[in-house]
């Protein structure tokens, strides 16, 4: 007895694992579209277990892929004469519809459809086969009676993404927005979800339509996912000062955090509204008790001033910043301030020596390796500001040995390549490069690789590299704030080495420093010069977005700006800016991004 029994369990085990196999391998026919030879298996399959949801749905898959409806037809009529599933009804009217029978095939969809009425439960099931067949218009019609049916659940995710897919805006928007009602926490996956529907442009009609929804929602009923949805809105078309009304709307409500106040400030501050910047961190300075936010909002307004200081503002600046120790002292806690400080006497006071003296002080202080990596990281710049290139690179050093394989590291090392780089020293340079192409940081690496083509690409072709050597230097009159010296050796390099392989190197270079001192002609000048000129080198990408930028943002000259994306999406389609150039091609054109 137990003989047979070990041979009846082995029986089973074996067919068991053999029909798994089977089934595995029609799987495997499938996703690889060899439908006739996975129709045989499952053929086979279903003849062993007749009512199989899964061997039925992919046989007359398969079965309509190959356009033998008949056979579709046959095994569907069969099932439904045992039990009338709405998921095969629809499946069969499916099959007359591929056929151009469709009123046969509306029939049998109102049918599915009518099952809801006696069993709701159905509702999600039934809606995903019309989904999965593409006829969102029943879809919507099952969904919509589900409100009715089961008040208790919610369809709105459904339909909008159904809408979303029909192009039909302004009914994705409205369902979206009932959701966020019925579920708020799902705030952030929403915006997701329709962030490629929204245009930076606030008369672009999706945006308009959004807005007014918002609006009317706020004045319904004045939630702080409204205020937070509205907020998100202006950010997107750039319009910081109105997102930070609804800010303080919501902060005035909910006086708990200033975060997002906060984190606006730094939006603005990264996308140049340098007006609205200040205006937030001045707020968050009247609001907040917490020293550490109010050092780094001070911060950001003497970032801010600093920028458009002439030489008695400078002063003035300089007089806050000694109040701000005065007041908060100079500890762990106003490190960065510190830090911003020594910048500020180097780089804009032009006082080396005291911004030295000043930082040394700071490196006294006990605070972490960080943090004293971070003070010698901007002694080591203001060095290179000195052209103390041997007394930088010792800095340098000093941080990848104490921090190695840190980002502030791999930063270092960057550092000494372009040291070393303005020093002339161009093999030292490459070699020090070459390790950074494969650093942690994106940034860094695409920095790095970026100066070691600059490096490779010119310094064969003359033997003195001088060419190279003007255009280190220039580099480095950049980095000294010399921007007029800087001009004039790029100029130097373009009479004296014309048609070089540098030249376009030069011209994207000065046309980058015309823009810093707006003077936007000479700048699209230049770009001109490399689209003519070396409009199948390395940087044609680069000036095709910059040149359209500057049309966009300074010369008032949109159509020119929409021909370059233009190129950009259909010439370099591997260009980093290629989405970008897309999405702002799109904008210009007026299209509804989706």
């Amino acid at each position: 007895m137990k003989q047979c029994f070990v041979a009846l369990f082995f029986l089973v085990f074996t067919y068991s694992g053999f029909a798994q196999n089977s089934e595995d391998l029609a799987e495997s026919y499938y996703k690889k579209a060899e439908f006739k030879k996975a129709a045989l298996i499952y053929q086979n399959l279903l003849k062993e277990k007749p009512f199989n949801y899964n061997y039925i749905n992919k046989l007359v898959d398969i079965y309509q892929q190959l356009e033998q409806y008949n056979d579709a037809e046959t095994i569907l009529t069969q099932r439904l004469a045992q039990r009338r599933n709405p998921d095969w009804v629809v499946a069969l009217g499916y099959n007359y519809q591929l056929q151009d029978s469709i009123a046969a095939a509306n029939k049998l969809y109102d049918e599915a459809i009518a099952f809801v009425d006696e069993r709701p439960n159905y509702i999600y099931i039934i809606a995903r086969r019309f989904e999965n067949y593409s006829l969102l218009d029943q879809a919507i019609k099952l969904y919509e009676k589900g409100k009715t049916l089961t008040p208790d659940k919610n369809y709105s995710l459904q339909l909008a993404r159904i809408y979303g897919d029909q192009g039909d805006v302004e009914q994705m928007f409205v369902n979206y927005i009932d959701y966020i009602h019925y579920k708020p926490n799902s705030l952030n996956n929403v915006k997701r979800s329709i962030s490629g529907f929204i245009s930076e442009q606030s008369d672009n009609e999706n945006n308009r339509y959004l807005r007014r929804l918002l609006l009317k929602k706020i004045q319904e009923s004045p939630e702080t996912y409204w205020y937070e949805m509205l907020s998100w809105l202006y950010v997107q078309e750039k319009a910081y000062s109105k997102s930070f009304i609804q800010e303080k709307a919501l902060y005035k409500r909910f006086p708990e955090s200033l975060d997002r106040i906060f984190e606006l400030g730094e939006i603005a501050l990264n996308d140049n509204d340098d007006d609205t910047a200040k205006s937030i961190f001045n707020y968050i300075l009247d609001a907040t008790q917490d020293q550490t936010t109010a050092l780094k909002a001070h911060q950001y307004i003497l970032e801010i001033d600093t920028k458009h200081a002439d030489e008695k503002t400078l002063a003035l600046i300089d007089d806050t910043y000694q109040h701000l120790f005065d007041d908060y002292g100079k500890s762990r806690l106003t490190l960065p301030l510190q830090l911003a400080y020594g910048k500020f006497l180097a780089f804009h006071m032009k006082d080396t020596k005291t911004a030295t003296n000043f930082l040394k002080k700071s490196l006294t202080l006990n605070v972490s390796r960080l943090s004293k990596a971070k003070i010698k990281l901007l002694l080591a710049d203001i060095l290179v500001l000195q052209e103390k290139f041997n007394e930088a690179l010792i800095f340098y050093s000093q941080i990848q040995t104490e921090l190695k394989n840190s980002t502030i590291a791999q930063e270092a090392r960057f550092k000494v390549a372009k040291t070393s780089y303005y020093k002339g020293d161009f093999d030292w340079a490459e070699s020090q490069l070459k390790i950074l192409k494969s650093s942690t940081s994106q940034l860094i690496a695409n920095d790095a690789l970026d100066l070691k083509l600059l490096i490779s690409d010119n310094k064969y072709e003359d033997t003195t590299q001088t060419a190279l050597k003007y255009y280190a230097k220039a580099d480095l009159f950049a980095f000294q704030n010399k921007t007029d010296d800087a001009i004039s050796l790029l100029n130097k390099i373009l009479e004296e080495y014309k048609g070089e392989s540098i030249t376009d190197q030069a011209l994207y270079k000065q046309a980058k420093l015309y823009e810093k001192k707006k003077h936007y002609t000479k700048a699209e000048n230049n770009y001109r010069s490399i689209l003519k000129d070396y409009g199948e080198d390395i940087l044609v990408d680069d000036t095709l977005y910059d040149l359209a930028e500057l049309y966009v943002n300074y010369l008032a000259k949109p159509e020119e700006a929409k021909l370059l994306y233009e190129k950009i999406i259909f010439e370099h389609q591997d260009s980093i800016y290629f989405i970008e150039a897309r999405k702002k091609y799109r904008m210009l054109r007026g299209d509804s991004l989706n």
